[in-house]
């Protein structure tokens, strides 16, 4: 029993050694506490970080005071903004507006108790387009009036009050056509119709009535050669008044029967 123990013994401390030579070959550690390392920012990161966080605060209550300030000036509601409000019609502009780029409507008209008023420092162009995007009519109101780049159909053209009333076309021929007439009337002034070349007033199903007191048509030619106008003054009181088949008229000597020829040196030349 003795050289049991003793041989157990003896194991046990070979056991051992074994045991402590391993640990010091393998350079092993007894188990301690780990290494504590610093979690977080720190320093001028640190810093940096809260700099951008108040840099971003004061750019949004910056931005937020710009919007305020922004709504209410504009005036913006929920039917529009400021003299522009927005229904189910179109839209409706109350007050004096300013258009700085073309502006593309369908129709514009004004409330029934005022009147519309378009101004401009220059002048006024109202364009109209077919669907290819041609011009097919213009109207341009300047310094010299308004200009009308095609033809127009209105039920009245009408001057202000002791303003006077010009239609001309400098470049082409101006014409007044009317399924029912045309009425030109001046209620307080003279009416004066000229051309540089011909004037023509035409009634195809119709006549022409010059309805006046007095009708003067100044440097008719005479149909009978006299030496000189004067001479042909003072000689003759009265002249009959004839018209050439081609629609000329001039002046005959008033005799007892009708002195116009048809085969005048007026209507030959005419």
């Amino acid at each position: 029993m003795d050289q049991s123990a003793t041989l157990d013994i003896e194991t046990l401390k070979i056991t051992q050694e074994q045991f402590i030579l391993a640990s010091q070959s393998l350079h092993l550690q007894r188990p301690g506490c780990d290494a504590v390392y610093p979690v977080g920012l720190y320093g001028w990161r640190k810093r940096c970080l809260y700099f951008f966080l108040l840099l971003l605060l004061v750019t949004m209550i910056v931005n937020m005071a710009l919007t305020v300030w922004i709504i209410k000036v504009m005036n913006f509601s929920v039917d529009g903004m400021g003299n522009l409000h927005l229904n189910q019609d179109g839209i409706r502009l109350e007050g004096i507006s300013e258009f700085l780029l073309p502006l593309y409507v369908n129709e514009i008209q004004s409330r029934k108790d005022s009147l519309l008023v378009l101004r401009s420092e220059k002048n006024v162009t109202l364009n109209a387009r077919n669907n290819q995007g041609q011009l097919t009519g213009q109207l341009t109101v300047g310094s010299e009036g308004a200009v009308f780049g095609h033809s127009v159909e209105t039920p009245l053209i009408q001057a202000r009050a002791s303003e006077d009333l010009k239609l001309e076309s400098p470049t082409r021929t101006l014409t007044m056509e009317a399924p029912r007439g045309v009425e030109v009337s001046a209620a307080n002034g003279p009416l004066k119709v000229s051309g540089r070349k011909d004037l023509q007033l035409e009634s195809t199903e119709g006549e022409i009535l010059l309805d006046a007191n007095t009708i003067q048509l100044g440097s008719l030619p005479l149909g009978i050669y006299t030496a000189s106008p004067s001479e042909a003054s003072r000689e003759q009181a009265l002249y009959e008044l004839c018209v050439c088949p081609s629609g000329k008229i001039y002046l005959s000597p008033a005799e007892s029967s009708s002195t116009c020829q048809a085969m005048s040196n007026i209507c030959l030349w005419s």
